[in-house]
């Protein structure tokens, strides 16, 4: 593909300020304080009588060695104490009803166990572990949030099983090894928020070998979309507005809506042709290294003729044993990230029998994580069978781990593009 496309069709640098519509900030913005600030907290705050209060001493030894917390991860990390966000999360049926399932089926490997929950929020999953009979549960969270937690397991007589540690993943100290890791740890796309690594770092500091992590493998995927009503909506009403003509608007209109990835729900029929997986993760041998960066290149045949407005992306996990996931906590991860054309490619998942699946694919009921897209400034029409190809690079930001860069190259019909944006 030309580096220089002869056609820019996205993202220009110097106009990066703006982004997605405030509602979807909001949205994202709630997604992501919740989630890591239950797991990458500082040192300090109120313990509120947490029972891991008694290693003090040992923490703040830890966190002098531990990576240092940035100013970023403080205001994340504070961001996650809102009720709202655990609110969000524990209402999607979906989610938390899977995790409850995926524990129950993995009960003979949890009860009697030591288990570790990254990120446990309100502590409900724990407390699912706690039910299936764990021997101990480490309930670990980096914001303010576990001080209610701890209360939560007070209040459901579960303060001998349930050890709530506040603080982050890498500063805790937990003095035995581990047999379970459980996490709910999925960011937009997967990888926002980079809170899979400190599921890496509890894995490689306390797990067992041959321990269960849940969940067991993730996968990434993308697909080219049409999305006319979306395009309509947010750009075409500027083009008559009570008869006037505003359509002067338009370069700002598509700048402001499509510059940033938009968190919202599509349906199977905005989907022009077979998903691509971007990435696979396996959680018993991802490095905290592969995480820094990912790049797939992509073929597409489009399956009608369509607009086509962008790409969108989503993700599924998979709560396997350990016979079925890796055991080797330090051998390279296995990527799938270059497939042919069509009905080679994966389409959803590899063995839908041979585990449970959490899925937030277009077709499968929605979830709070909806799917994340990638708008173009102008449409592309496309004839079915037409081809559309390129790559894509999903970085973290150096400014900021918990960010996302992303730079999309595509092409079709002879012209080529390129796309930038960062998700925030």
């Amino acid at each position: 593909m030309n580096s220089s496309p002869a056609y820019s069709n996205g993202y220009h640098p110097q106009q990066q300020q703006h982004g997605m519509s405030q509602r979807d900030k909001v949205r994202r913005g709630t997604r992501a304080r919740s989630r890591e600030h239950r797991e990458s907290f500082g040192s300090g705050g109120n313990f509120g009588g947490l029972r891991v209060s008694e290693h003090n001493k040992q923490q703040q030894q830890q966190q002098q060695q531990g990576a240092p917390c940035t100013d970023f991860d403080m205001a994340y990390f504070h961001s996650y104490a809102h009720v709202g966000i655990h609110e969000e999360m524990i209402k999607d049926r979906v989610r938390t009803e899977t995790y409850r399932t995926a524990i129950m089926q993995h009960q003979s490997s949890i009860a009697g166990k030591v288990v570790v929950d990254v990120g446990c929020g309100t502590g409900i999953l724990s407390i699912f572990c706690a039910q299936a009979g764990a021997k101990r549960v480490y309930a670990v969270d980096a914001s303010d949030i576990a001080v209610q937690a701890n209360e939560v397991v007070k209040a459901n007589n579960l303060s001998e099983t349930i050890i709530v540690l506040h603080g982050r993943v890498e500063d805790v100290d937990i003095d035995e090894e581990v047999d379970v890791i459980i996490s709910e740890w999925m960011g937009y796309m997967l990888l926002y928020e980079s809170m899979l690594g400190s599921v890496i770092t509890a894995r490689d500091r306390w797990l067992k070998p041959g321990g269960l992590i849940l969940p067991s493998s993730a996968t990434l995927y993308m697909a080219p979309i049409t999305h006319s009503d979306r395009y309509s909506e947010s750009i075409d009403f500027w083009r008559n507005v009570y008869g006037i003509d505003m359509s002067a608007m338009l370069p700002l209109a598509k700048q402001c809506a499509f510059e940033e990835p938009c968190v919202e729900t599509i349906v199977g029929e905005n989907v022009l042709t077979w998903p691509h997986v971007v990435k696979q993760v396996d959680c018993h041998t991802i490095t905290l290294h592969e995480l820094e960066s990912v790049t797939t290149n992509y073929k597409f045949k489009s399956m009608m003729r369509a607009p086509l407005h962008g790409f969108a992306f989503w993700f599924d996990v998979e709560f396997s044993g350990p016979a079925l996931a890796g055991t080797n906590n330090h051998a390279p991860s296995s990527l799938i990230s270059n497939h042919p054309v069509d009905g080679q490619q994966r389409k959803k998942r590899a063995n839908p029998n041979e585990a449970l699946v959490l899925s937030t694919a277009p077709e499968d009921p929605p979830t709070h994580w909806q799917q994340t897209v990638l708008y173009f400034y102008d449409p592309i029409e496309v004839e079915q069978d037409q081809l559309i190809e390129g790559s894509v690079t999903l970085s973290q930001s150096k400014e900021n781990r918990r960010f996302m860069n992303i730079h999309l190259e595509y092409a079709s019909g002879g012209r080529s593009f390129v796309k930038e944006s960062v998700m925030r």
